[in-house]
């Protein structure tokens, strides 16, 4: 299929998409409660995400090439990282308000720029370790209130597990997009997408054995709503960088802590404390330092690819 045109707008509308339907997606798991264990919903996110993803693929005639890969277990790889990281995720989506599991989920692209210094050898400078270390205080700024109710038990304790948990979710997913970076280099994306979620139903189903709990017909209806839901926010989002740059799509990923303030509001009364409100600030800020960063090395890189190239 030949290249989408060049469409800022369209890419940008894309990705808001995306933000919403993965907002759904958080509902869905949060509205399901603590009762449910997280490797279980993390099979329904993973299995539930194949129609769409699939139903999609045919559509751009790539159902059948997605499948072909020479790098099974750098899928594999990129799978457990993404499932793990999903597991502690939902697990502290489950014990914590949506605003404070989105804040603290902007930690992976911070860990990102970490990984990608010490796995892939990046050149990471002064500024953008600067702003993770900046942007990884934003985030210590949200948990502190948290980490000293661990004392407190009952309760309180419970939201400070919740947040570590939902902490080393955003660190494993900051694992799982160097592995992606690796991936990118001979695979095709509609291939990995498709593979991140068939790991992940297999390797999720492995926690079978330990509790699932029986479902009644609410649960089981919002478990395959947020597969749904998943499995068409990842299409979207996938689009979006079909229209645009990275650096102009990356920032309206912060849109969704507004997104998930209201619905958080509306819908679990939840209202946002001043210190998550300006760590997030924080975190934000940080954040779209390292995108505007990261375009601005892409400019050079391509300024000094052109200048190499012989003329003529």
């Amino acid at each position: 299929m030949s290249a989408a045109p060049y469409n800022p707008i369209r890419g940008i509308s894309f990705k808001l998409v995306s933000v919403a339907f993965f907002l759904v997606m958080q509902t869905c798991i949060k509205a399901v409660g603590p009762d449910v264990p997280a490797g279980e919903i993390s099979f329904f996110r993973s299995i539930f995400a194949i129609l769409p993803i699939v139903i999609y693929l045919a559509w751009l005639r790539n159902l059948r090439s997605a499948f072909h890969t020479d790098n099974v277990f750098g899928h594999f790889k990129r799978g457990l990282l993404g499932i793990l990281s999903m597991i502690c995720g939902f697990y502290g989506l489950t014990l914590l308000p949506l605003p404070e599991f989105i804040a603290i989920g902007y930690a992976s692209p911070l860990m990102a720029v970490v990984f990608a210094s010490l796995i892939l050898g990046e050149s990471v400078r002064v500024y953008r370790w600067s702003a993770v270390l900046v942007g990884m205080s934003g985030v210590v700024i949200i948990l502190w209130p948290k980490l000293t109710l661990l004392q407190e038990g009952g309760f309180a304790a419970g939201e400070a597990v919740g947040a570590l948990s939902v902490l080393l979710g955003a660190v494993l997913a900051g694992l799982a997009m160097v592995q992606v970076r690796q991936l990118v280099v001979t695979e095709k994306t509609p291939t990995i997408v498709l593979y991140f979620s068939l790991t992940g139903t297999l390797l999720s189903a492995v926690s079978l054995p330990f509790d699932w709990a029986w479902l009644d017909l609410n649960q089981t209806i919002l478990l395959i709503s947020c597969g749904v839901a998943g499995g068409i926010a990842q299409i979207f989002l996938t689009e979006s960088y079909r229209h645009a740059e990275v650096s102009t799509i990356a920032p309206f990923e912060y849109s969704s802590i507004l997104f998930g303030i209201a619905v958080s509001y509306i819908l679990f009364g939840d209202i946002p404390t001043t210190t998550m409100l300006i760590g997030t600030a924080i975190v934000i800020s940080a954040g779209i330092f390292i995108i505007f960063r990261e375009h601005q090395l892409g400019l050079a890189r391509k300024a000094a690819k052109k200048a190499s190239t012989p003329q003529g």
